[in-house]
């Protein structure tokens, strides 16, 4: 991956960097290199600003608080930050699937907190919104966390 965005740099392109480090972002991640991926979408994010290609902006502020959970529990208040830019980049770009990733993403930050309630209301308009779909990952991840919003409670219970 590293000599792809090395060759690609090396043709003075611009476009579809970003894209590129979030994949080497999301490849340091899946190896326990977080801050190796957090550098990736630092520079990422720099070249968004610098260039003003935003295709992969979502994706890059909600990797940047994944990697930030996943480095540590210490880093719940900047991994919240990066989980709103994303919900607020997605929602000025009308892009739906990758709003409710970051919603679920922060929901699952909040229910862990212990604000179930919070987390459930974040992303239930959401996932109304769709009306296909439903096996894709991020659907099916978003149904799971609702689905665990209250334990029914048993006819039979005393």
């Amino acid at each position: 991956m590293q000599e792809g965005l090395a060759a690609a740099r090396a043709t003075g392109a611009q476009v579809l960097v970003p894209g590129l480090l979030a994949l080497l972002a999301e490849g340091y991640h899946k190896a326990g290199q977080h801050d190796k991926g957090l550098s990736r979408i630092t520079e990422a994010l720099g070249t968004v600003e610098r260039t003003g290609e935003r295709w992969h902006e979502t994706e890059l502020h909600w990797l940047k608080g994944t990697l930030l959970l996943a480095g540590s529990s210490q880093n719940e208040v900047e991994a919240e930050a990066g989980f709103r830019q994303a919900i607020a980049v997605a929602q000025a770009q009308g892009a739906k699937s990758m709003e409710l990733r970051a919603a679920t993403s922060l929901a699952r930050l909040w229910s862990k907190q212990g604000k179930r309630t919070e987390a459930c209301e974040r992303i239930a308009p959401l996932y109304g919104w769709f009306t296909e779909g439903f096996d894709t990952p991020d659907l099916e991840d978003a149904k799971a966390l609702l689905d665990q919003r209250t334990p029914k409670v048993l006819s039979n219970d005393p």
